[in-house]
């Protein structure tokens, strides 16, 4: 699922322009909004970087202009043109938020037999899914849009 139009055309202001050479060398950049879309796939989806699908352009080409778009506040500026606008349109209701909680009863031996590998944490849709909402974005995002 890409962005449709209207969408983009909330986003596309807030994305800064493709850099030209002066002498106009070198290689084109990759379309902004394809790299957009790849880096909204990996966030949808989860998946490593080097999963993301050829449609997007090379994922080393996302994963730079994502940490780019990061480091200059420009993907928190999008985070927050999307939701408003989703609230706009009454798409977005904040009220009725919540957190879905997954409660396991303890093993006998207490945590640490029930404890899961370093691995398998990293992977679960639970840690995913709290980060999201534990990561500096959210935590800055969140209280403006009440």
């Amino acid at each position: 699922m890409d962005l449709t139009e209207e969408q983009w055309t909330v986003v596309s202001a807030i994305l800064p322009a493709d850099r030209v050479r002066p002498d106009r060398r070198g290689r084109p950049w990759t379309d902004r909004r394809t790299v957009l879309n790849g880096v909204l796939w990996i966030l949808r989806t989860g998946a490593p970087w080097k999963d993301l699908p050829p449609r997007y352009g090379a994922y080393q080409t996302v994963h730079r202009r994502f940490q780019q778009w990061v480091r200059s506040g420009v993907l928190e500026q999008v985070l927050l043109a999307v939701a408003q606008d989703l609230k706009d349109r009454s798409g977005l209701d904040l009220r009725e938020c919540f957190i879905d909680g997954t409660f396991v009863p303890a093993k006998k031996g207490g945590a640490a037999s029930g404890r899961p590998s370093a691995e398998k944490a990293l992977k679960s849709w639970q840690l995913r899914t709290a980060m999201v909402f534990l990561s500096p974005f959210a935590q800055r995002v969140l209280p403006r849009l009440k």
